[in-house]
């Protein structure tokens, strides 16, 4: 069973910057589609970034320029370095990982691509 436990939330002023942590464990890391989702109070959960298993890597509009995605298979982990914050970036992060090579964006960014997730951490942008 694959467990996905995120580190790194806060609170930041705007523009401000904050470096997500996901540890993964539970089977082979490397074998992953991973990506970072967020959920805003009354919205839907959205994918912010990906990064598939041959290290192909897709952004939301939104965020493009201002966060990187990266995974250190050595260490099991993946990373959100959000640089830029807008109060708009306020949401609760979700790690999400899905077996296999994930495709293109509208698979890297849609949900349902993704079997396991973690419980998230907060991020809070004040402006």
């Amino acid at each position: 069973q694959v467990q996905l436990v995120e580190s790194g939330g806060g609170s930041v002023q705007s523009g401000g910057s904050l470096r997500l942590s996901c540890a993964f464990s539970g089977y082979t890391y490397s074998s992953y589609c991973m990506a970072w989702f967020r959920q805003a109070p009354g919205k839907e959960r959205a994918g912010v970034a990906a990064i598939d298993t041959d290290g192909s890597i897709t952004y939301a509009d939104s965020v493009k320029g201002r966060f990187t995605i990266s995974r250190d298979n050595a260490k099991n982990t993946l990373y959100l370095q959000s640089n830029s914050l807008k109060p708009e970036d306020t949401a609760m992060y979700y790690c999400a990982a899905g077996y296999g090579y994930c495709g293109g964006y509208y698979y890297r960014l849609n949900s349902r691509t993704f079997e396991y997730w973690g419980q998230g951490t907060q991020v809070t942008v004040s402006s």
